[in-house]
C-alpha cells in the first residue's frame, strides 16, 4: 500500500525501490524500516512510499492516512506476512514452555506445516525470508527458518512428503531446549563466558528431553533434534558423535542449522549473505557435514542459471552469463555491455541476492 512518508514507523516493509535523482535506490525493496531510514526518505523530501500491510514483527500496519484509498479485493497473504505470523506464534509458544507448559504437538504442526505447504510451491521464497529478521526476535525466526529449511532439504533429497514434514517439526523443536537456559544469556548481546556457553550447549539434550516420551512425535525426530549439533567427524556436541551412528534427519538438520544461524541478524553478529554462507559452509563440508546434504542445500540456494540476474555485496548488479559447476557461487557476470567480472578473481565479493 502506498502511505505518506510521515505515517511510516519503524518496522514498516518497503515493497518498492525508492529513488531520488539517482540511478541506484537510496533504500531498496524489502528493507526493514528503522527511523534513521525514515528520516533519509524525509531528508530527500521522498512524498509517500509503497510499503506491505504488515510490519516486521507480525502486526498489521494501519497507518491514519493513505495516499490512495481504493478499496481492493481481498488477497491470499503473502508468504512474507505468514512467515512473520509463525515467528510470532512460535515465540509466544516458546515464552510458554519458559513458563513451564510442555510441547504441544498440534500447535507446533499448525505452526510450521501450513507455510512450510507454501514454501515448496514457491522455494526461491525459503531464500529471502533472511531479510525480514530482527536481532531481538533472533531465536524465533531461526527455529521457523530452520524448519522450513529442514523439511526443504529432506524434498531436495527425494524424501516422502511425510518425511518431509516431519523434517520441518524437527528443525523447529531443536532449540525448544532454550527455553531451560537462564534468559539472562539468551539476551547477551556480547561474547558468553565459557560457563556460559557450556551451558546453552546443553540445549540438544533439553530439547531431547521436551520431546522424549510424546507419542506423537517420531523416533527420527527426536533424534534429529538431540543430534543436530553433532558432526560427521566427532567435532560435535553434546556426544561426540562420529559417521553412520547419526541418524540422516540429524545430518540434514545440522546443515539446516548452520545455514540458518549464519544468515539471520544474530544479536552478536550481522546476518551474512547466503552465497557467502553456501560457501562457508561447502568448505566445512569435508568430514562435518553430509555432502549429499550439502550439494542439495547448493543446488537450493544457488538455483542460479544463465541471464539470472544477481545483486551483488558490493552493491553492483550484472547477468550470469558462464557458471563453473565446481563453483556455482562464482559464476562469470556481464556488468554491462563491455564489463565482465568473474567472481572465482574476487573472493571478497559475494552474490547478495538475486533479483
Amino acid at each position: 500500500m502506498r502511505v505518506r512518508t510521515s505515517q511510516l514507523q519503524e518496522g514498516c516493509i518497503l515493497s518498492n525501490d525508492i529513488f531520488s535523482l539517482t540511478n541506484n535506490p537510496i533504500i531498496p525493496k524489502k528493507t526493514v524500516l528503522s527511523n534513521e531510514h525514515i528520516q533519509v526518505l524525509q531528508n530527500f523530501l521522498v512524498q509517500d512510499v509503497h510499503v506491505e500491510a504488515f510490519l516486521i514483527t507480525g502486526e498489521p500496519f494501519t497507518p491514519s492516512e493513505l495516499v490512495e484509498d481504493i478499496k481492493v479485493a481481498e488477497k491470499e497473504s503473502s508468504i512474507v506476512e505468514d512467515y512473520l505470523k509463525s515467528v510470532k506464534e512460535y515465540k509466544q509458544l516458546f515464552q510458554n514452555w519458559q513458563a513451564g507448559s510442555l510441547v504441544e504437538v498440534a500447535k507446533v504442526r499448525q505452526i510450521i506445516l501450513p507455510l512450510f505447504k507454501r514454501i515448496l510451491e514457491q522455494p526461491k521464497q525459503l531464500f529471502s525470508l533472511h531479510r525480514y529478521t530482527n536481532r531481538e526476535d533472533y531465536m524465533y525466526h531461526h527455529s521457523v527458518t530452520l524448519g522450513l529449511l529442514s523439511g526443504y532439504l529432506g524434498k531436495k533429497l527425494k524424501y516422502s512428503q511425510g518425511d518431509c514434514n516431519h523434517l520441518a517439526i524437527a528443525g523447529l523443536l531443536s532449540d525448544c531446549g532454550m527455553a531451560k537456559i537462564d534468559p539472562k544469556i539468551l539476551a547477551k548481546s556480547t561474547s558468553l563466558t565459557l560457563a556460559e556457553f557450556n551451558e546453552v550447549k546443553k540445549h540438544p539434550l533439553y530439547s531431547y528431553r521436551m520431546v522424549e516420551k510424546i507419542p506423537l512425535i517420531k523416533d527420527s525426530v527426536k533424534l534429529a533434534v538431540f543430534q543436530h549439533h553433532e558432526r560427521i567427524d566427532g567435532t560435535g556436541y553434546l556426544l561426540g558423535i562420529t559417521g553412520e551412528k547419526l541418524h540422516p534427519f540429524g545430518k540434514i538438520v545440522a546443515v539446516a542449522d548452520v545455514y540458518s544461524a549464519m544468515t539471520l541478524e544474530r544479536p552478536y553478529s550481522n546476518r551474512q549473505s547466503p552465497f557467502k554462507v553456501l560457501e562457508e559452509i561447502r568448505r566445512e563440508s569435508f568430514g562435518k557435514f553430509d555432502v549429499k546434504v550439502v550439494e542439495a542445500l547448493t543446488s537450493g540456494v544457488g538455483n542460479i542459471s544463465i541471464g539470472t540476474k544477481v545483486k551483488l555485496s558490493n552493491g553492483q548488479t550484472g547477468e550470469i552469463v558462464f557458471i563453473d559447476t565446481s563453483q556455482p557461487t562464482r559464476p562469470l557476470l556481464k556488468l554491462s555491455e563491455s564489463d565482465f567480472l568473474d567472481l572465482k578473481s574476487f573472493r571478497e565479493i559475494f552474490i547478495e541476492e538475486i533479483v
